[in-house]
């Protein structure tokens, strides 16, 4: 899994970048008299349709990769609890410490969603009124997505990295329980 979300970090926080620079370039050319389509406006091809969709795409692989890692935590939280009841682990040691990964990868990630989410819904604002308080809002929301995203990928590594080596003792200690009771 670390591998997996190594690649699948790398690749949203680069998509996370191209969005913020695309961001840029539009402000860009807002500053040099180009404006956004009003919502009954076609979307005509530029910078701001550029980094509008690229945007949106960008949300929702983000949202994939965070939403991912809740998944794996539940789901291996779930297999370390029922090999440790069917094999008689005690709960102290590793269904406890699955839990702990678990309750340390889940806030970042849900920051990062939120930010992410945030900064889509700023952007709204800020195509329908950009001389408004939306104007400034997204940019923030977007450098506060980027650092958020950042952090929960590290942390969201790290406990990967700790849960699968857990994972790997549990399967240690399940094997070395088989073969003691094939000996019996």
């Amino acid at each position: 899994m670390s591998r997996i979300f190594v690649t699948l970090a790398m690749l949203n926080a680069l998509a996370l970048l191209v969005s913020t620079g695309l961001g840029i370039g539009f402000m860009a050319e807002r500053d040099a008299g180009g404006t956004a389509p009003a919502g009954h406006q076609p979307l005509t091809f530029g910078w701001f349709a550029t980094h509008m969709v690229f945007g949106l795409l960008t949300a929702v692989l983000t949202l994939f990769v965070h939403c991912l890692i809740f998944t794996y935590f539940l789901g291996t939280g779930r297999w370390v609890k029922e090999v440790a009841r069917a094999y008689q682990l005690p709960d102290q040691d590793l269904p406890r410490q699955t839990r702990e990964f678990k309750r340390r990868a889940f806030p970042p990630a849900l920051f990062a969603m939120l930010s992410v989410i945030a900064a889509v819904a700023t952007g709204a604002g800020a195509q329908t009124a950009p001389e408004s308080f939306w104007g400034l809002a997204h940019p923030v929301m977007a450098m506060l997505a980027l650092a958020l995203n950042g952090w929960a990928y590290v942390v969201e590594y790290r406990t990967v990295v700790a849960n699968t080596q857990v994972m790997d003792r549990v399967m240690d200690e399940v094997e070395r329980r088989r073969a003691v009771s094939q000996r019996v």
